[in-house]
């Protein structure tokens, strides 16, 4: 299911004046970061992508794909991950992924080993056809349903709210998603993720402040912000492995 573009025509704020952002376009195999204060209205801002508005949200906004409004009934268009991943169903993993590419029309077979492939190069703890969904853990379960969209769906648009949190490779699971053609935005408060786009857009009193791209000084200070993340993330992994953290000897 293709498409070159999203388009997010401005509505108005909680306080009824006009968005001073009129119009973002995503177009195919990038992304866009939501960023803001909690309660700027990032979250309000990915609903209105998931519902396809036409003018008939409190926001008053409008979604284009490929420059039109969609057909009415339009299903399957957008993938949505959010801050809770709960399974309701009680199957192992392999049979999940095997049931949904099945339902796509796509030989669930061959998808097992390579959804699990990647949702392991996300995540640290490993995922196996045979766990149990709803055993696996936040990051596990992040990882793995990353991996779904990126192999299995169809969905050219992707909404991610609070990846930073689940324990997994950021900078992996934007690239499988880019690099797969979806158009990704993902509501964050990490300053790494934020910079990991290319343009972000600013929300303030729920409505679209300012879009701002990603310039040559801000490139380099991803790479040091990503150097700092990552020593974190060594230590959260040693502290919890049981280890202790030591100061790294000096010549």
């Amino acid at each position: 299911m293709g498409m070159n573009t999203l388009d997010i025509l401005g509505g108005k704020n909680r306080g009824g004046s006009p968005e001073p952002v009129e119009r973002v376009r995503v177009r195919s195999g990038e992304s866009l970061a939501v960023v803001g204060p909690t309660g700027s209205g990032k979250s309000e801002l990915l609903a209105d992508i998931a519902q396809l508005a036409q003018g008939d949200t409190p926001s008053k906004r409008h979604v284009l794909l490929d420059g039109r409004p969609p057909l009415i009934g339009a299903s399957g268009l957008v993938g949505t991950l959010s801050q809770r991943t709960n399974f309701v169903m009680d199957a192992d993993v392999g049979s999940f992924i095997r049931m949904h590419a099945a339902v796509l029309g796509k030989d669930g077979s061959g998808c097992v080993e390579r959804v699990l492939a990647l949702a392991n190069e996300l995540c640290g703890e490993p995922v196996d056809a045979v766990d149990r969904l709803q055993g696996l853990s936040g990051g596990q379960a992040r990882s793995l349903m990353i991996a779904d969209i990126a192999l299995i769906s169809d969905a050219p648009v992707v909404l991610i709210d609070e990846v930073e949190n689940a324990g997994i490779d950021k900078h992996r699971a934007l690239e499988a998603l880019t690099g797969r053609g979806k158009i990704v935005l993902t509501a964050t408060h990490d300053p790494v993720l934020m910079l990991m786009n290319d343009r972000r857009v600013v929300m303030r009193g729920g409505g679209m402040q300012a879009l701002i791209e990603r310039d040559g000084e801000e490139r380099v200070r991803l790479e040091d912000l990503a150097a700092c993340d990552a020593e974190l993330l060594t230590a959260r992994d040693t502290l919890r492995g049981g280890g202790r953290l030591r100061r790294e000897a000096r010549a």
